[in-house]
């Protein structure tokens, strides 16, 4: 279908990808749970944005220039692994303010548009992976709108599970939030998670 081989394997192993946590889910989730909806889906947007731009960059070949290059390819590596750490401390050591806070100061969508979108930009692999994993389900007389129809597959699927993610996120983070201490506790475990993405990243030499 559509000069794609193996159709529905496809859309499985896009739907299979999605539901690894990576930094980016946290990273909408944390968005929901301290600004609701509009902050959540500002989070989606980041993601999806910080994705395509991954895809078409792949499509173009830049993931051969980062092949040919590895010093670049290391810096924009280690740039992100930074980043997400700086995050990821940021959120275990900030001082909560509860009273009569509530969700005030981190409901601009704007905001979380610009940090998931800096996440999604951290890991320069993710070009390899899709310049690895578009070829697997090419027909050989595919034609070049395949690619883009293969990322419009990755963007529409990926924005309905995120969008998901943010309503059901945001209906929990209502329930848990009559319970004291719930969202300092939620903060500080997504920037464990986000600290320790970073020091998984650092460790794999490969």
């Amino acid at each position: 279908m559509f000069g794609i081989q193996h159709y529905s394997d496809f859309v499985l192993a896009i739907i299979v990808f999605q539901l690894v946590p990576g930094p980016g889910i946290l990273n909408i989730l944390g968005a929901t749970a301290q600004g609701g909806v509009r902050a959540g889906l500002g989070a989606v947007a980041g993601t999806l944005t910080g994705d395509l731009m991954y895809m078409v960059a792949a499509m173009l070949g830049l993931a051969a220039v980062l092949a040919a290059y590895p010093l670049a390819f290391a810096a924009m590596r280690w740039a992100g692994i930074a980043y997400l750490v700086w995050i990821g401390a940021n959120m275990l050591l900030s001082r909560e303010r509860e009273a009569g806070a509530g969700r005030t100061g981190s409901t601009d969508p704007w905001g979380h548009v610009r940090r998931a979108l800096a996440i999604s930009l951290s890991n320069p692999k993710v070009i390899l992976f899709f310049l690895a994993f578009f070829p697997i389900f090419m027909r050989p007389d595919s034609h070049a709108a395949t690619l883009a129809l293969m990322a419009v597959h990755v963007t529409l699927l990926s924005c309905a599970y995120q969008v998901v993610v943010v309503l059901a996120g945001n209906a929990t983070a209502k329930r848990l939030a009559r319970i004291p201490g719930v969202r300092k506790l939620a903060k500080r475990l997504a920037g464990l998670a986000l600290v320790g993405f970073g020091v998984r990243l650092a460790l794999d030499r490969r």
